[in-house]
């Protein structure tokens, strides 16, 4: 069993041996909802090899060198509990891209841009990553609840590169002087995680709600951790949080890795 595996499985035989332990409170017969709109504003990092046909080399970025502009952003999620069983899904759709100058922010062939050489690159990203599981309640009461789940998640990415090598080319070979590229994957990963929310105060208006997954799968390794501080009105919530999402892709993939870290602010609404 390879590394990623074993981390999974043991991070899912932890969270199953709460289970026997977890205190419950009286499970409801009725469905209860709850629907999440975020604003998201990540940093995005990780490292895409773009080929090129024929005897050109191929041309490497690193994502958080170039983009630094956000076309379109969509992140929601919606949860449905009866009793102790439930449900999720949650969606991230990402749309980014940007030109640069006279950028050495890339590598052709494995090496760096030579010295007086430079670059114009346009580049451009389009994905999501789509959640879908199943909870299971082992904690619930006026203070805090922690859900056991496990599921499944899609990455679904398309990268474009355009760029043109000015000045000191020489070393470079021709085909690699200029071109475009595409870099595209499609992975479903099993993951399992917990997440949950503890209430602070006698009132418990105010209260940190907390996410954490692993899995593995077509990817060799992907997580994902939430974190914040929310509280509670009449109609929902308003949550401030910070979400990182990490992806390790398997030997020999276009796109290597790629991560999205930052905060959001989310209205949640529950009926």
């Amino acid at each position: 069993m390879n590394k990623p595996i074993a981390t999974a499985a043991a991070v899912f035989c932890t969270l199953a041996a709460l289970s026997p332990t977890a205190s419950v409170a009286q499970a409801s017969d009725a469905w209860k909802w709850q629907g999440t709109i975020y604003v998201y504003l990540p940093d995005i990092g990780g490292s895409t090899t773009f080929p090129q046909s024929g005897s050109g080399s191929n041309v490497t970025v690193d994502a958080s060198k170039i983009v630094d502009s956000l076309k379109m952003a969509f992140m929601g999620s919606l949860e449905a509990h009866k009793g102790q069983m439930g449900m999720l899904t949650d969606v991230i759709y990402m749309d980014l891209g940007n030109s640069k100058s006279g950028t050495r922010d890339i590598s052709i062939g494995g090496s760096g841009l030579p010295a007086g050489a430079s670059a114009n690159v346009n580049y451009d990203l389009k994905g999501y990553a789509w959640t879908l599981a199943g909870t299971w309640r082992v904690v619930a009461d006026p203070a805090s609840t922690l859900d056991v789940i496990g599921g499944a998640r899609l990455f679904d990415m398309k990268q474009t590169l355009d760029w043109n090598v000015t000045g000191n080319v020489g070393t470079i070979p021709l085909p690699g002087r200029a071109g475009n590229s595409t870099a595209k994957i499609s992975n479903w990963d099993a993951i399992v995680g917990v997440k949950g929310r503890l209430a602070l105060g006698q009132d418990r208006k105010w209260f940190i709600p907390y996410y954490f997954d692993i899995g593995t799968g077509e990817s060799d390794l992907t997580w994902q951790a939430v974190g914040g501080l929310g509280y509670t009105f009449g109609w929902g919530d308003v949550v401030a949080s910070w979400r990182y999402l990490d992806y390790d892709m398997k030997s020999g993939k276009k796109i290597e890795s790629m991560t999205f870290n930052g905060p959001a602010i989310a209205a949640v609404f529950h009926w």
